[in-house]
């Protein structure tokens, strides 16, 4: 009996999930419960301290532009996280243990422990930027009044995209997507827009992260074909 309530207590305890905006990740694309997407862009940084006047002024001059041509939401993320140099310390584990010169492998046995130690002591962190791109199909002109608000009215029907549904508005994402990489790109950035695995570890470590520098998740693509073997 104990047991049992045990169990029923564990239940009604509601998940991580639960309390989660995101209903699902797939197609390279985030699904919020409320029935809007999200695709999310890397972009690397641009030291605006070192560039001259005139390259100053013509980043400035495309940002000013870049922000003018937006006819929606967009978010700027910026974070920081403790610099994870587990796998680059066991690279170089390896690489001592299979060293056969006596004298090699004791240098790379001590530059792995400085590195390390360095790390440690320094707390380095490294920092990612991302950009948000948003779709809601409320926002969209092209649909009807009475057809966006039925999507209002019923959350089932937003929740639980039909997969036809689901691809129309991607593309429409897509279509955001391609404009906002133009823009950062005429800015001198690098643009790299998440796939499906690296959009899981991105909230994964988010929302976990002490859990993430130990426990790293597992290739999606990998598991996925593992489970319909």
């Amino acid at each position: 009996m104990k047991n049992k309530k045990a169990v029923n207590k564990r239940n009604a305890v509601p998940t991580t999930q639960k309390n989660t905006a995101i209903a699902e990740i797939k197609h390279d694309t985030v699904v919020v419960k409320d029935g809007t997407l999200r695709s999310v862009l890397m972009v690397s940084s641009i030291n605006f301290a070192l560039k001259n006047d005139d390259e100053q002024q013509a980043i400035v001059s495309n940002y000013v532009s870049f922000l003018n041509s937006l006819d929606h939401p967009l978010q700027i993320l910026i974070q920081s996280r403790q610099l994870n140099i587990k796998p680059y310390l066991e690279r170089l584990a390896d690489k001592e243990k299979e060293q056969p010169n006596e004298l090699l492998r004791m240098q790379i046995a001590d530059y792995r422990s400085f590195v390390s130690e360095l790390v440690n002591l320094g707390k380095i962190m490294s920092k990612h930027f991302f950009v948000v791109v948003p779709y809601d199909p409320l926002t969209n002109k092209k649909r009807g009044f009475w057809s966006r608000l039925l999507e209002v009215i019923n959350p089932a029907i937003t929740v639980r995209l039909k997969e036809e549904r689901f691809l129309q508005r991607k593309r429409d994402l897509d279509m955001r997507v391609r404009q906002i990489q133009g823009g950062l790109q005429s800015m001198g950035l690098e643009v790299v827009k998440l796939d499906t695995q690296s959009l899981i570890e991105l909230y994964y470590s988010a929302y976990n992260p002490d859990i993430a520098l130990s426990e790293p998740l597992a290739d999606v693509v990998e598991t996925m074909q593992l489970e319909n073997a």
